[in-house]
């Protein structure tokens, strides 16, 4: 009788020890990596898609979206958020090492600055103010050399580092050129680390992805923008879905490697993606695509795998 205790109490603990059945029959790793503006988006997906499918495993990075295409471009990672389109340079890097791509835009941002809460002063600024501020040759410190009547205190300026595709996005819009920018500011790829920071110092002023504005709505402060005189518009769902939020709307994506779409686990993970995007870009707090440029998306995806498998075998 204890012989048979004993070899029950083993089967036990092996059975503990081992994966639960995998009973959809997927299994596998999707790697993902990139921007932190498209990160909610994802990370949303990824949760989800795991509860479906537990035996895939998701892993979702945060190094930027120029560090993203580094990694996507070598093989390192299967799908890279992005938000901003894949530059020249990394494209050539892409072709050297054999990687096609499909770019797939899942939702729109409105780019959004911020102040602290507390900030009674700034009520609207506009692109040209921005310039004043942002421009490397800037010789702006305070408040009230951006405009006459503010206070005679130091800006604390916060923002996405130079991998960042929203970093990107901003210095062309604002000063004309990517990566034109002053450099002392506080940096950061991680958009909950300029969160803390803004909502820390009441001399704050930062800029990043409207999603985030929207997870911390009580420890910030929006402010609308204008451009070329124009009356100035808050980014809101209603405001970046219209354009009138301009010029700082803008599309965000993901893009897709030829290398990985072979793969059944990567395969599933998007078709998911595209699914659920309409209802989960609007839970994190973004702007969804119409429904029907979803579905036109799937499409594209499809056709894609199909030349991916084609290209694959013929090797």
């Amino acid at each position: 009788m204890k012989t048979n205790w004993i070899l029950v109490f083993v089967f036990l603990v092996t059975l503990c020890g081992c994966e639960a059945p995998n009973t959809d029959g997927l299994n596998g790793t999707v790697r993902i990596d990139g921007s932190s503006t498209v990160f909610p988006i994802t990370m949303a997906v990824a949760e989800e898609f795991q509860k479906a499918y537990p035996n895939v495993n998701v892993p979702v990075g945060v190094s930027g979206t120029g560090g993203g295409f580094k990694k996507f471009s070598i093989g390192e990672c299967d799908i890279n958020d992005a938000s901003r389109p894949i530059k020249e340079k990394e494209i050539a890097k892409c072709k050297e090492l054999g990687i096609e791509f499909l770019e797939i835009p899942v939702a729109y941002d409105g780019l959004s600055v911020v102040t602290h809460p507390d900030n009674d002063f700034v009520d609207q600024i506009s692109i040209e103010e921005l310039r004043k501020i942002w421009h490397p040759d800037s010789a702006v410190n305070t408040w009230s050399q951006v405009r006459e009547g503010w206070p005679d205190t130091e800006i604390e300026l916060f923002g996405p580092g130079s991998d960042s595709g929203t970093f990107d996005y901003f210095t062309k819009v604002v000063n004309g050129k990517e990566q034109l920018c002053r450099s002392d500011y506080m940096q950061s790829e991680d958009d909950n680390v300029l969160v803390k920071g803004v909502s820390g110092d009441k001399n704050a002023l930062a800029f990043f992805g409207y999603v985030y504005y929207k997870e911390n709505e009580a420890k910030l402060k929006i402010v609308p923008v204008s451009v070329n005189g124009e009356p100035a518009v808050t980014p809101n769902e209603s405001s970046i879905n219209d354009g009138t939020y301009k010029p700082l709307s803008r599309p965000i994506f993901i893009y897709l490697s030829s290398k990985s779409v072979v793969r059944p686990e990567v395969q599933e993970f998007v078709k998911f993606y595209l699914a659920n995007a309409e209802t989960l870009v609007s839970e994190v707090g973004y702007v969804p695509l119409p429904k029907n440029e979803y579905d036109k998306q799937l499409l594209k995806f499809e056709a894609f795998v199909e030349q991916s498998k084609n290209n694959s075998s013929a090797e």
